[in-house]
């Protein structure tokens, strides 16, 4: 099972949960799927209307785990860490996990410097650590650790999700992917009209150029011939005159 099938089985899974309880019973729900190892996504668990009314209630704070797992990073938990409960060692991982994606989603090349901070690593060692064991075994990044140049240049990361107002930029962006690639099309197409056209072109000059080849090797031919006739008819008029010339005598010699 790839993992997009294995997250669409967990989100399933934890939607129903999340649906089957109320109040400070959700608590638990959200503990256990911001835990869970291969859990990346959490906003269809947040759209569950008894977690949705977890808002403004002394429950809230459930919600505002779930909030931070779905769009935020380690250093906002840093940052809220008074207002939030202290997380478990695996919600820990699983959110500089996430944090990881996050830097991921603008750069495609990471550098280590930025990642031991954004992550509280204290060594190339343990961060190279982290991302093999943690993230590219884990599936969520594809790359390549580059030791020389102490960065990671990223060829893939699982997406996050959409944080609010995200989704106006993202369909901007396609729209416009849109109409570069309708353009684009378009010279295309221009393109090989044009390619069409220089070879009927070529075909046309290279058909000229045999057909006149043809013509001239024919007047060749034709002139060739006559050139033949001529001197065959030459030579009998000669030979007739020659015969009805008349002879002369020879006298005897006195």
């Amino acid at each position: 099972m790839d993992i997009e099938e294995k997250q669409a089985e967990l989100i399933d899974h934890f939607v129903k949960q999340a649906s089957s309880v109320k109040g400070s019973a959700l608590g638990s729900v959200v503990v256990e799927a911001t835990s869970h190892p291969s859990l990346f996504a959490f906003s269809e668990i947040l759209a569950v209307g008894n977690v949705l009314e977890l808002e403004g209630t002394e429950n809230s704070v459930h919600l505002n785990v779930l909030r931070l797992f779905a769009h935020g990073t380690w250093s906002d938990y840093k940052s809220n860490a008074d207002r939030l409960p202290q997380l478990m060692p695996d919600q820990v991982l699983k959110l500089k996990q996430l944090t990881v994606l996050t830097l991921a989603e603008t750069n495609k090349v990471l550098p280590y410097d930025q990642l031991m901070q954004e992550i509280d690593v204290t060594n190339v060692r343990e961060l190279e650590d982290f991302l093999i064991n943690e993230c590219m075994y884990a599936g969520i990044v594809r790359g390549k650790l580059d030791q020389l140049q102490r960065c990671v240049e990223v060829q893939f990361a699982a997406g996050r999700d959409l944080r609010p107002g995200q989704l106006g930029g993202m369909i901007q962006t396609l729209s416009n992917w849109l109409t570069t690639s309708d353009d684009l099309l378009v010279s295309i197409q221009e393109k090989i009209k044009w390619a069409d056209t220089m070879s009927e072109l070529d075909n046309k000059h290279r058909k000229d150029v045999e057909d006149a080849k043809k013509s001239l090797v024919k007047a060749d031919n034709d002139f060739r011939g006559h050139e033949e006739i001529s001197s065959e008819s030459g030579g009998v008029m000669d030979y007739e005159e020659d015969r009805s010339r008349p002879k002369r005598r020879r006298h005897p010699l006195s």
